[in-house]
């Protein structure tokens, strides 16, 4: 409970406000003498000791920047999000309407033209003002009022709590000020003076400075106040929550009157523009600027990854509170890769495929696009709504990005860090297969096998040379519906995702090679924490849906490589930032790298398309361009991928399960329909679908170029024999256990028995 005061100092009674005459008294004398002559009121002192206090108080105001909003903008410079701690947008003198000058004037510092920053007479005629009325004037004048906010600006920048705030403040308190408002007014003009002032003062809540609260209450530019807009703030800054239009509307309206009543007192205004303003409502349209992501225009996700970026990155401050005051107070120009339009497209295909509203809150569904041969990212949209909570269809986390940047625990991307990506994993074996020197067409035995414990399987990475499987079972692969083993060519193996053919691929080559040429292509652990990245786990169920959790960017990097011919460009969200003072910080260049021989990419697209031609997106719609592409789903049925590339654009289109210890996602409401069965040719595949329909000529696309005439020639059917280790299989070689892809059921890609999506039922979606 607050302390009661006690009735002979309130000043609202009789013996009160002599008090305070008094009082307010000899502050002038002080304030006097302290020009003039010293004298002992000072400070209670003697002489000396007065003119020893007055004259070893500052003598010059230091003025820091004030906090500015940053700005995060896509490529076509639209606004992505605002960011701030104090919503302030600094406009000249010119650019305020008279009328609010002509407010703050009358209503704060009538004689602001006449005084030196302290007006004794302003100061007396408050007093008599006071004890005679049952009004209460403030006595500071608006240079007092300036030196104020910039004394308590720099105190909270500083967290020195060096700043006495209003109801607390000793003579010295008020003589610091009255100093120090005289040294700026002989440092800055009137104009000057005015124009700082009507930036810095605040109006309620993160809202500072003039412009800033015309837009907020008002709609309009500060410009273009009207009388009674005008003095509705001129009188909230005298209290800016007492007097909140918002919080207290009567007493606000009673306030603006008052103002309008001293404009009219001092020729400002006509009667008949008083008795307008008068007579007219507060007039609010509140337009709040949201702070922060959870406010953005467009893409939060995407808000969320640039400030992670910013914070993470040393040439924004030494430490993250210096980078966080960089962020939210240096008034950045963050100009980024994001499309707009591309973004709205990718957006609302997500809500039509799994809306928030009516989606289980454990399905995630993401895209995100990046351009081949740069690394730019076009698109990252996700169906959840960004904000803390714990409503259905809340999350900060972003499904499309690593956990953290180049694994290093110190700079976190608020991402979920990734999940199983199933049969996109593929093309990185055919990718071995014909690093190996060996040929598309070639026939390989996909018959249905059984690898028994302890067989190995030929891994030069790995200790010994060699991975052996664990058990402790034998391990038999099954195709979807337990059909289509014999002999297929490698081509059609990735086409029709069998996931035999896939295994005796990988069984004839070095098992590290698809790892290795993943990892050179961009995909990597997307949860590690060593301080780097951690290496793709090498086991044979990770090439058909098991091992590690990859990010949708991380996918999204690699298959952007193969549009670009084998040429790997490190994803960049940042082309340009500068600051409001005309500071530019350094932006990621573009970085890429030959990778993979060109070669060897066209043999991969090659296959890709194959899946596009007659595999499991034969049936996807997306306009006359050349494209490629890999649907993906892992072994519980709980992550669904879609991977759809060119040389204009690659694009990851995730759906799965993104909570811990995630489940299949069969019974889970997706866009208010339940699917018995799941995979990425239901659901993911033609969300991309309604993706690309949205943006059919955005993103041109050259032809892929075939490979060479050696990586398509059909050979003779192929089986590996394994050397000696006395458990081989001359058929092939076991799987693991964790996580494989039909370990005691159908692969991780198949599709639903009678899927829409699925062009042959015979088949593995892939």
């Amino acid at each position: 409970m607050a302390a009661r005061k006690s009735p002979i100092f309130d000043t609202a009674t009789t013996l009160g406000k002599m008090i305070a005459f008094l009082g307010i008294s000899a502050l002038s004398g002080v304030l006097a003498a302290g020009l003039l002559v010293p004298v002992a009121a000072a400070a209670g002192t003697g002489a000396s000791a007065s003119i020893q206090f007055f004259e070893e108080l500052p003598a010059e105001l230091e003025r820091g920047a004030l906090a500015q909003p940053s700005k995060i903008l896509a490529s076509d410079g639209s606004l992505i999000a605002t960011l701030y701690e104090e919503n302030r947008q600094p406009v000249t003198l010119d650019q305020v309407s008279p009328n609010m000058v002509n407010a703050l004037l009358a209503i704060e510092d009538a004689r602001f033209y006449e005084h030196g920053g302290v007006d004794l007479q302003g100061i007396m005629s408050a007093v008599v003002s006071n004890v005679s009325s049952d009004t209460t004037r403030g006595a500071s004048t608006i240079t007092q009022q300036y030196v104020n906010n910039v004394l308590i600006d720099a105190s909270l920048q500083s967290g020195d709590g060096s700043v006495t705030f209003s109801g607390g403040k000793t003579l010295g308190d008020k003589l610091r000020e009255a100093k120090l408002a005289i040294a700026v007014e002989k440092e800055l003009s009137k104009d000057e003076i005015l124009e700082g002032y009507m930036n810095i003062v605040p109006f309620t809540g993160t809202t500072y400075g003039v412009q800033a609260a015309s837009k907020y209450f008002f709609n309009v530019e500060a410009a273009d106040l009207n009388i009674q807009q005008a003095a509705l703030l001129a009188g909230v800054v005298n209290g800016p929550t007492f007097y909140s239009p918002e919080l207290n509307p009567e007493r606000a309206l009673e306030r603006r009157n008052l103002v309008l009543g001293a404009m009219l007192s001092n020729s400002h205004i006509t009667q008949e523009e008083y008795d307008a303003a008068v007579a007219s409502d507060l007039g609010l349209e509140i337009t709040p600027t949201l702070s922060g992501c959870v406010g953005a225009e467009q893409s939060p996700y995407f808000c969320d990854y640039v400030t992670h970026l910013v914070l993470n990155d040393a040439a924004y401050g030494e430490t993250l509170e210096a980078r966080q005051d960089t962020l939210y107070r240096a008034g950045l120009t963050i100009t980024t890769t994001l499309d707009s339009v591309a973004q709205a497209a990718a957006q609302t295909a997500i809500a039509e495929t799994a809306n928030r509203d009516s989606t289980d809150p454990s399905v995630g569904h993401s895209m995100v696009s990046l351009e081949p041969g740069t690394g730019d990212i076009l698109v990252m949209a996700q169906n959840t709504r960004y904000m803390p909570g714990t409503e259905p269809g809340d999350s900060v986390l972003n499904f499309n990005v690593d956990l953290y940047e180049g694994g290093d625990p110190a700079k976190p991307l608020g991402g979920v860090g990734g999940f199983q990506p199933g049969s996109t994993f593929k093309p990185f074996a055919v990718g071995g297969w014909l690093e190996d020197g060996r040929a598309l067409n070639t026939v390989v035995d996909g018959s249905k096998k059984v690898y028994p414990v302890e067989d190995r399987w030929e891994a030069s990475c790995l200790q010994n040379g060699y991975w052996e499987n664990p058990g402790p079972e034998p391990y038999e692969p099954q195709n979807y519906g337990d059909i289509n083993y014999g002999n297929y060519s490698v081509l059609e193996g990735l086409a029709k995702s069998y996931n035999t053919v896939t295994m005796e691929t990988a069984d004839q080559i070095d098992l590290c090679t698809p790892f290795q040429i993943a990892a050179d292509l961009g995909v990597h652990d997307g949860k590690s924490s060593e301080g780097e990245y951690t290496p793709l786990q090498v086991l044979p169920s990770a090439l058909i849906g098991g091992g590690s959790e990859v990010s949708p960017m991380s996918m999204a990097t690699a298959y952007a490589a193969l549009g670009a011919e084998g040429l790997t460009c490190e994803p960049r969200a940042l082309t340009e930032v500068t600051a409001v003072d005309g500071t530019s910080f350094p932006v990621p260049e573009q970085t890429c790298e030959q990778a993979v021989p060109e070669e060897l990419a066209r043999g991969m697209n090659y296959a890709t398309q194959a899946v596009m031609e007659r595999g499991s997106g034969q049936l996807l719609e997306y306009g006359d361009v050349p494209m490629a592409g890999k649907t993906g789903t892992n072994d519980d049925r709980s992550q669904t991928w879609f991977m759809g590339y060119n040389s204009g654009m690659a694009t990851a289109s995730w759906l799965g399960n993104w909570k811990a210890n995630s489940v299949s996602l069969s019974d889970l409401q997706i866009g208010g329909q339940i699917y018995e069965e799941i995979d990425g040719a239901f659901v993911a595949a033609p969300s991309w679908e309604r993706f690309m329909q949205q943006i059919p000529d955005r993103f041109p696309a050259e032809e892929f170029v075939d490979p060479p005439q050696r990586m398509l020639n059909a050979q003779r059917p192929t089986t590996r024999t394994q050397p000696g280790n006395g458990n081989g299989d001359q058929e092939g070689r076991p799987g693991n256990n964790q996580g494989d892809p039909g370990n005691s059921g159908p692969p991780a890609d198949a599709p639903p028995e009678n899927g829409p999506r699925n062009p042959d039922n015979n088949e593995d979606e892939g």
